[in-house]
C-alpha cells in the first residue's frame, strides 16, 4: 500500500496536467525550467533536468500522464529510470539504455505555496542507419534491364545512395532505394555499393555484384613468322562472359593436341597453338574460333616463313572460310549443350 503522500502528489500532479493556463515551457524565464529538447542515440542514457528554487514544496517527473518520480519516491516500474539529483535548485532523472519507445514529451511538475507549475521537454531518440533488405548478386545477359533494391531504416530517415565500384573508380549512380539500369552494357558489370546515411553514426554499407554475360570478341590475334625447324606459337585472345571455349582450324580441318606435332593450350582468355618443329607444310592460314552460349567469333592468323608476303593475298577466300567456320562451329556448340 502506498503512503498517503503518494496519493496527494498524484492528485496534484495529475490535476496540473489538465488545468488550463498553468504550464510554463522550458523557454520561459520563471521556474520550473526544464532543459531544451534532449537528443540521444538509441542505447545511450538520457538525463532530464529541471531547475527549481526554495519556493517548491512538491516536485515530480511525468511521461505524458504517467508519474515516473515524485520527490525521492519512484513510481515507475521501469528499472532503467533512476533519480540523479533532488536538491533545492535541481530535480533530475536519468533514463538508461534509451529506445525509440521512450521518445516523447516529459513534464517537470512542481507545487508552490501559490500554485502549481509545469515545464516540458521533448526526448528525441536517434537510431543509426541499418540496411534491412538488399538485392542478391545477379547475372544477366547484355541488353537486359536490371533493378536493384536497398531498404534501410533509421532516425532520422537515412538517405540511400548507390555507387558503381568500377575499375575506373567509384561512379555515382543514383540517390534512391531503387537502382534501375536499362539495356545494361558489359562495362556496367561489377560491384554496386549501397550506402545508408543519416549522420547519427557511420553509414551502413552493403554491396551487390552484377555479372553481365556477353558473346566473345577476339581482342588480340597476331600473325607470326618463324623459320623451318624452329618453334612457332600462334596466340589468340578473346573476351567473353562466360569464358569462351577455343578451337583451332587449318582450312576446314580442326586441329587437336598431339596431332601433327602441335599443342593447343587454353588458359583463361588466351589460347595458343604451338608448333615444336616448324616445317614447310605448317605455313599458312589458321582460324581461331572462340565460343560461349551467347555466340561465337573467329580470327584468321598466319604462320609464315622468312620473307613471306601475307597482306592482301587471297583475303576474300580467307574471309569466306571464316564465315563458314563460324556457322559450322556455332551449330556444333549448341548441339553439344
Amino acid at each position: 500500500m502506498y503512503h498517503p503522500a503518494y496519493w496527494i502528489v498524484f492528485s496534484a500532479t495529475t490535476a496540473l496536467l489538465f488545468i488550463p493556463g498553468v504550464p510554463v515551457r522550458s523557454g520561459d524565464a520563471t521556474f520550473p525550467k526544464a532543459m531544451d529538447n534532449v537528443t540521444v542515440r538509441q542505447g545511450e542514457s538520457a538525463t532530464l533536468r529541471c531547475t527549481i528554487d526554495d519556493r517548491v514544496t512538491r516536485v515530480a517527473w511525468l511521461n505524458r500522464s504517467t508519474i515516473l518520480y515524485a520527490g525521492n519516491d519512484k513510481w515507475s516500474i521501469d528499472p532503467r529510470v533512476i533519480i540523479l539529483v533532488n536538491t533545492p535548485t535541481q530535480y533530475s532523472i536519468m533514463i538508461q539504455n534509451v529506445d525509440v519507445y521512450d521518445e516523447g514529451p516529459y513534464t517537470c511538475s512542481v507545487q508552490t505555496d501559490n500554485h502549481p507549475k509545469t515545464s516540458r521537454v521533448h526526448l528525441i531518440v536517434q537510431v543509426p542507419p541499418q540496411i534491412m533488405n538488399i538485392s542478391s548478386d545477379i547475372t544477366v545477359n547484355e541488353g537486359s534491364s536490371v533493378t536493384l533494391l536497398c531498404l534501410a531504416i533509421g532516425r532520422p530517415e537515412p538517405t540511400v545512395t548507390w555507387r558503381h565500384l568500377s575499375v575506373k573508380g567509384q561512379g555515382f549512380v543514383s540517390e534512391d532505394e531503387y537502382l534501375e539500369i536499362s539495356d545494361i552494357k558489359r562495362d556496367q558489370s561489377g560491384e554496386y555499393e549501397c550506402s545508408a546515411l543519416n549522420d547519427v553514426a557511420a553509414p551502413d554499407v552493403r554491396k551487390v555484384k552484377i555479372t553481365v554475360n556477353y558473346p566473345p570478341y577476339i581482342s588480340k590475334a597476331k600473325n607470326t613468322g618463324v623459320s623451318v625447324g624452329q618453334k612457332g606459337i600462334l596466340s589468340c585472345e578473346a573476351s567473353a562472359v562466360p569464358m569462351a571455349e577455343f578451337q583451332w582450324f587449318k582450312e576446314d580441318t580442326r586441329l587437336a593436341t598431339g596431332l601433327d606435332g602441335v599443342r593447343i593450350e587454353n588458359k583463361g582468355r588466351i589460347s595458343t597453338l604451338t608448333f615444336f618443329n616448324v616445317s614447310e607444310k605448317d605455313y599458312g592460314n589458321y582460324t581461331c574460333v572462340a565460343t560461349n552460349k551467347l555466340g561465337n567469333t573467329n580470327a584468321s592468323i598466319t604462320l609464315y616463313g622468312p620473307g613471306a608476303v601475307i597482306d592482301g593475298v587471297n583475303s576474300a577466300s580467307r574471309a569466306l572460310a571464316c564465315l563458314w567456320l563460324s556457322g559450322t562451329f556455332f551449330a556444333h556448340f549448341f548441339i553439344k549443350f
